[in-house]
């Protein structure tokens, strides 16, 4: 993209705006990274075994009697959600529990619930 201004747009143009956004814009790495991030949200079995996790730790077994799904699916979903640094693991003996990564992760789920509910009335 040319980073030079060739011409105004509208009347409402204003130079110093568009500058200050362009000099605190993210790198393209940054954005493509954010928008890998949040494709992770875009899958709902995801998204339901997140928001188990909100709740407590669980092992697989848990998430599978929880959500009503096979195991193999559950535990491909946890990978990929490992993978993107939305939920951990500890070994107990043989089981493996899971849990959300940090604060972050509820943080997101809890914005993205909130927003839900505010702009669309549903009830939780």
């Amino acid at each position: 993209m040319n980073n030079n201004i060739k011409q105004e747009i509208c009347d409402c143009f204003d130079k110093n705006k568009v500058n200050m956004i362009k000099s605190k814009s993210l790198s393209d790495e940054i954005i493509y990274d954010m928008a890998d991030f949040f494709k992770v949200f875009s899958d709902s079995t995801r998204v339901k075994i997140l928001y188990a996790l909100l709740e407590s730790e669980l092992c697989v077994g848990d998430l599978v009697q929880a959500l009503d799904m096979n195991q193999s699916a559950v535990s491909h979903q946890l990978r990929i959600l490992r993978q993107n640094n939305l939920v951990k693991f500890r070994k107990e003996g043989k089981a493996v529990i899971y849990s959300l990564d940090d604060s972050h992760v509820v943080e997101i789920l809890s914005q993205g619930l909130s927003h839900l509910l505010h702009k669309n009335n549903y009830k939780e």
